[in-house]
């Protein structure tokens, strides 16, 4: 009998044809709420827990202890659940209360730090609890299992559902595990397939998009494997979100608005092509936010 754990990937490829500006270019959307905890987190959380057992480095009595924003965290609680390994998540104060509590309904404790210190001062306390001893922290933003998830998975599967026809991958970057690993799989099918990263615009908040401090930048993240960087603005971004759900039909989180709208972009300077970009969640987890307000 199947596990959930056989329904992580191999997720929906749609067509967005209501925003696009160039009917010349297929835009493609890659439905990764689709999951079974809901983001494309799922595939990245269960690589990397179960590289740590296979390599047996989660042993028992040993606890895992991770910084999130979100989804990663939420991933990481389910999973969990599925091995019995006990886990602590660590997020900034301004997470929205639905992520809290999805992750504290798989089990997890959740520790809150102050939102003025964001993702470091999360990434800081783990770190801390790390060198006392008893913690396993799996660092998703130097973990190879993490873009080794979307090499094995996520690349394939945007290949074989365009048929070879994809000619721009377009992804928010974050822990920068989901474009590390397809740029890696698309680029050893066709080197022409261009890799586009999205970044906020200097001073934008947008959740799962980082814009990382130098001291920050995850060890995965490889410069040369993006061709191209698109920043974009909060607002435009939300706007984006918006118009998805209500044009589209399909309801996602900030950082999917954000890559939309980077591929739109993109988009309006092309010829032809097929643009894939990836929808990273469901919006049901910024309903307390003003998202959709």
């Amino acid at each position: 009998m199947p596990s959930l754990i056989d329904f992580i990937g191999n997720t929906p490829l749609i067509e967005l044809t209501n925003i696009s500006p160039n009917p010349r270019v297929k835009l493609m959307a890659k439905l990764e709420g689709n999951n079974p905890a809901g983001s494309v987190k799922d595939r990245a959380a269960y690589s990397m827990i179960k590289g740590a057992l296979d390599r047996g480095e989660l042993k028992p009595g040993i606890k895992l202890i991770e910084a999130t924003s979100g989804n990663t965290g939420i991933a990481l609680a389910m999973i969990a659940r599925l091995f019995n390994v006990e886990i602590e998540l660590v997020m900034p104060a301004n997470a929205t209360r639905e992520r809290v509590l999805t992750m504290e309904a798989y089990g997890a404790k959740v520790i809150l730090t102050p939102a003025e210190g964001s993702m470091e001062a999360a990434i800081d306390y783990v770190h801390a609890r790390e060198a006392e001893g008893g913690y396993l922290v799996l660092n998703q933003f130097a973990n190879p299992d993490n873009y080794l998830a979307h090499y094995r998975t996520t690349g394939p599967e945007i290949w074989n559902e365009t048929q070879g026809t994809i000619t721009h991958f377009v992804s928010s970057m974050g822990t920068t595990g989901t474009i590390m690993g397809v740029s890696r799989y698309l680029k050893e099918q066709n080197e022409a397939v261009q890799i586009v990263g999205v970044q906020p615009v200097d001073g934008s908040n947008i959740p799962g998009i980082r814009r990382w401090p130098e001291a920050y930048l995850p060890k995965i993240f490889e410069k040369e494997r993006v061709d191209k960087v698109i920043d974009v603005s909060a607002t435009d971004a939300v706007n984006m979100t918006r118009r998805l759900a209500r044009e589209e039909g399909v309801f996602a989180g900030m950082s999917s608005g954000g890559a939309v709208l980077a591929a739109t972009r993109l988009m309006e300077t092309l010829d032809e092509g097929v643009v894939v970009c990836i929808i990273c969640d469901r919006g049901d987890r910024y309903l307390s936010s003003d998202l959709f307000g």
